[in-house]
């Protein structure tokens, strides 16, 4: 019985393969034949490929699922003509502010391609530190999603006021343990893959040492190598990127318990040569084929960056009132700038560029895309705007040297109470009503508040103060009521 099982999975994966193979050009053929044999090589032979795992990454992008599609031609092609194939590991991080149509698209790519099912595909996502069976229906843990917003703040408030928020480094940090440790478990991986050109490795690990350096971490010891050096970068760092920022009892080790190798040499295979022609080329495999849609107003943004450009802009807009003296009317056309010739020097298509100005004049008036932007920063963020404009002001850090600016500022009514504030962020005895305030308006705990105020600013040096670039992709654009 399992003869026949395994001659009708074979018979079903050799169909996937000659329908992935009919959507291909003939570049696209020419480098699955030069994926096939930079894997070999790694492997150490054809001989040996069918002990060799590798692991790509996953978001729900379009980059993302075309460089899966392309890997798995390679892993059928190989079993269609040799005894076995490469392993494949497929892992997803989970995490605050990921639109579900990503999860939807990976869900619809991972059928589309048979991978649920074939023993020699592991489909993972991971979860606060736990890593499990990917799941595109279940939403990120409770306590994920408490210590995503908890990472966000502390992260966010290592910085001079003066300086630029770029208010999502902490996720530098948390993509950095997930490679490391997704690595590492159940055995290990041999190799990484990715299609990210130079110039993206090196946006990611400057955004990495940035972060680093935030939570007091010192500086990564980088030798120019892109992700070639990325996993002894990674071992260098420890396995908890976070643990300056908290005491022992508020950090949660990685599980499951005692199934994370001590020390993983992964290596690192490229393939960016690999993904040839235009995006419009691609688009009847990634639709037809793979089922990807295109249905919300979003960046298809790399780490450490706001995938909605209405809270990108919501915050270029509180940036630029709060902090910089000028009208939250000139931020967010700033933002909207900066993203149209970020778009159209990357060749996106005009019509494109054309829609996503119309998102934002659709918009009635400023006050409707604040109170837009403040639901979805809430939804997906558990943040308000109190709490973001104090983020901006970062007033607990130095011994709270940047208190009173922001009480002039935002809350002059509580300058009377500064003494109580300074006691209470010594941990020393202070009113509750003051107590409740402090948390209230910060969204932390007096004991995280607590560890800021026993913490310096850390200035970054100019070419890492820099906030990351708009994203190089396309901007993918729809209807917003389809939001879930």
């Amino acid at each position: 019985m399992s003869t026949i099982h395994d001659q009708a999975m074979n018979y079903v994966y050799q169909q996937v393969l000659q329908r992935l193979l009919s959507f291909f050009s003939r570049a696209e053929r020419t480098a699955l034949q030069l994926l096939i044999q930079r894997l070999a090589v790694a492997a150490g032979g054809m001989d040996r490929i069918g002990d060799f795992k590798v692991l790509a990454i996953q978001s729900g992008t379009r980059d993302c699922c075309y460089s899966l599609a392309l890997l798995r031609a390679a892993q059928l092609s190989i079993a269609g003509r040799a005894p076995a194939t490469f392993q494949l590991r497929v892992a997803t991080l989970r995490s605050n502010g990921v639109p579900a149509s990503a999860l939807h698209n990976l869900h619809r790519c991972f059928s589309a391609l048979f991978l649920h099912d074939d023993p020699r595909v592991e489909l993972l996502m991971v979860d606060h530190r736990e890593i499990l069976p990917f799941n595109h229906l279940a939403p990120v843990c409770d306590e994920g999603r408490e210590a995503g917003r908890l990472n966000l703040l502390m992260v966010g408030h290592r910085r001079g006021w003066d300086e630029a928020l770029t208010l999502w480094d902490d996720l530098y940090l948390s993509t950095a343990e997930f490679y490391g440790q997704v690595a590492r478990w159940n055995n290990g991986v041999d190799a990484l893959i990715s299609s990210d050109n130079a110039l993206r490795q090196e946006q990611f690990l400057d955004g990495l040492e940035r972060a680093v350096r935030k939570v007091g971490l010192g500086e990564l010891s980088r030798k120019g190598g892109g992700f070639e050096e990325l996993f002894c970068l990674l071992d260098s760092l420890g396995g908890d990127c976070y643990r300056e920022l908290y005491s022992q009892d508020d950090r949660v080790p990685w599980r499951p318990l005692g199934e994370f190798e001590a020390c993983r040499r992964t290596s690192y295979i490229g393939i960016d040569d690999m993904v040839v022609g235009k995006m419009e080329e691609r688009w009847p495999l990634l639709s037809d084929f793979l089922g990807f849609q295109a249905d919300d107003l979003m960046l298809e943004a790399r780490t450490g960056e706001c995938a909605d450009p209405l809270i990108g802009a919501y915050l270029k807009g509180l940036q630029a009132s709060y902090i910089e003296g000028r009208t939250y009317e000139a931020g967010v056309s700033e933002y909207q700038q900066q993203c149209l010739a970020t778009m159209r020097r990357r060749n996106t298509p005009e019509q494109v560029c054309e829609r996503f100005e119309s998102a934002f004049a659709n918009l009635a008036d400023l006050a409707e895309h604040r109170s837009l932007a403040a639901a979805a920063l809430q939804k997906n963020f558990d943040l308000d705007e109190p709490q973001l404009v104090c983020l901006l002001f970062a007033p607990f850090i130095n011994a709270g040297a940047g208190l009173e600016r922001f009480l002039r500022t935002c809350h002059p009514g509580m300058l009377v109470a500064m003494p109580e504030l300074h006691r209470a962020m010594q941990g020393l005895h202070a009113p509750e009503q003051v107590l409740q305030w402090m948390t209230d308006v910060s969204g932390l705990p007096l004991r995280l508040i607590s560890r800021l105020y026993a913490m310096e600013a850390v200035p970054m040096g100019d070419h890492l103060a820099k906030a990351p670039e708009l994203p190089e992709h396309e901007v993918t654009l729809g209807d917003r009521s389809a939001e879930g």
